[in-house]
C-alpha cells in the first residue's frame, strides 16, 4: 500500500484497482477490460503493469495474506505467554477481517471460480499462513481428547467467516473476540 500523503504508482494503482474489483465481482466476472478501465488505462497499456489475470489475482491474494500475517507477527512478537500470543493472533485476524476495506475473505471466497492449477497455487499459499496459527497451537498447552489440526480449522474457519455474519450494533468486535475466544477455551484478555 502507498504511504500516507504519497499518491500511488500506477502499478499501484492497478494492483488496488484489481483487487477492489476481484472483492467487488469475484475473479470469473472480473476482465482485464474493466480493471483497465477503472484506472484509465487500455488493455495493452496493462500488460506493463500485469502478466495475466491469474498472476495479478495470485499477486493480490499473497499480498493480502502477508499484510494479515505481518499484522499478526507484528502484534504477538512482544508477548511471550502462548495462551495470550494466540489470544492475541485470533483479535487481529478478526479485526483484519471486520476491517471493511478487508481483502482476505472477499479472495479466498473466491477460490472455487478460478482455475484448478490456480486454485492449487493458492491453497497452497493459505496453507502456509496457517502454519503460523498451527504453531501458535501447538505452544498452547495441549487438551486431552483435543486433535489440533481439527482445532486450528474450526478456530480459523470461526475467525475467517465472521465477516459474513457480525454486523456492528449488539457487539463490539472485541465483544465478539472474547466470545470466540471463550468458545475456544482461549482465554480472553490479550492484547
Amino acid at each position: 500500500m502507498e504511504a500516507a500523503g504519497r499518491e500511488p504508482s500506477r502499478e499501484e494503482a492497478v494492483l488496488n484497482a484489481a483487487a477492489a474489483l476481484f472483492a467487488e465481482k469475484g475473479y470469473a466476472a472480473t476482465s482485464i477490460r474493466d480493471i483497465g478501465e477503472r484506472v484509465g488505462l487500455l488493455g495493452g497499456s496493462l500488460y506493463h503493469y500485469i502478466k495475466s489475470k491469474d498472476a495479478l489475482f495470485v499477486r493480490i491474494h499473497d499480498r493480502a495474506l502477508q499484510s494479515a500475517e505481518d499484522a499478526i507477527r507484528a502484534g504477538i512478537a512482544d508477548i511471550e505467554d502462548p495462551v495470550q500470543r494466540l489470544a492475541s493472533a485470533c483479535r487481529i485476524l478478526l479485526a483484519i477481517q471486520l476491517a471493511p476495506d478487508s481483502l482476505t475473505m472477499p479472495l479466498m471466497n473466491d477460490l472455487g471460480s478460478v482455475p484448478e492449477g490456480l486454485r492449487e497455487r493458492l491453497i497452497e499459499r493459505r496453507d502456509a499462513f496457517e502454519t503460523m496459527f498451527a504453531e501458535l497451537i501447538a505452544a498452547v498447552p495441549p487438551v486431552a481428547g483435543r486433535d489440533p489440526d481439527i482445532y486450528r480449522l474450526l478456530l480459523l474457519t470461526t475467525l475467517n467467516t465472521a465477516s459474513n455474519w457480525y454486523r456492528p450494533g449488539r457487539l463490539t468486535s472485541d465483544e465478539v473476540a472474547d466470545q470466540i475466544l471463550a468458545t475456544y477455551g482461549i482465554e480472553p484478555g490479550g492484547a
